[in-house]
């Protein structure tokens, strides 16, 4: 096959996206800590303003169409953190979803890999209609593996920044690291787990949307360690 007949390798960026729904997610923390440090240092203000934040991001989301359930999903986070700061009387407590959520983020991409269902094939494979095909051929998989432990990298990365913030109650540190640490690591996850996934599979690889046939059924390999 030439070339010119040889169909260009689809980016993971161009399928995954999500940058704008990241630089989203960091408005509200942002706002939390602002407003603690205008009232001086008033939980209650921080949540009302984080709350306030919410609504108006979740409402621009509607506009441009975005999914009800992501915006609901979204604001029902920022209030559970809200609610959490203002009952133990701690404002990084604001926080606390969002370290126990990577904890669990990065265990779960983890052990997706151990079970041989690695997350990011499955996103991926959701996202462009192919289900679990692509776990019929242990190229695919083995560097659908390799790619997701970039991503559970990522997570880990958050909770050893996080944590220590959290437990010093450095919550001016903990709103700069929530924001540092989502859309540009997002972005920068997203690249490397695409150079990761097309580094690990051959380069006569179709890429993401291999077809295989219904009636191939031979077991996957499980990634090389």
């Amino acid at each position: 096959m030439t070339d010119e007949t040889t169909p260009a390798r689809e980016s993971l960026a161009s399928v995954l996206g999500g940058r704008r729904g990241a630089l989203d997610a960091s408005v509200p923390p942002a706002a939390f800590v602002a407003g603690w440090l205008i009232s001086g240092q008033s939980i209650g203000w921080g949540a009302w303003t984080a709350i306030a934040a919410a609504v108006l991001t979740g409402a621009f989301r509607l506009l441009r169409g975005d999914r009800a359930r992501a915006v609901v999903v979204s604001l029902t986070a920022v209030i559970a953190g809200a609610l959490i700061a203002l009952h133990t009387g701690r404002a990084e407590d604001f926080f606390l979803i969002q370290v126990l959520s990577n904890v669990a983020s990065a265990l779960l991409w983890a052990a997706s890999v151990a079970v041989r269902w690695p997350l990011l094939g499955v996103v991926v494979g959701l996202l462009l209609g192919q289900k679990a095909r692509w776990r019929r051929d242990p190229a695919l998989l083995r560097a659908y593996s390799w790619a997701t432990l970039v991503w559970s990298s990522q997570y880990v990365l958050r909770v050893l920044v996080y944590v220590p913030l959290w437990w010093a109650g450095e919550l001016v540190a903990l709103g700069v690291a929530r924001t540092a640490l989502t859309w540009p690591l997002q972005a920068l996850t997203i690249a490397v787990s695409g150079w990761v996934l097309y580094k690990v599979l051959p380069d006569d690889h179709p890429g993401l949307r291999l077809a295989i046939p219904a009636d191939r059924t031979s077991s996957p390999a499980p990634p090389e360690t």
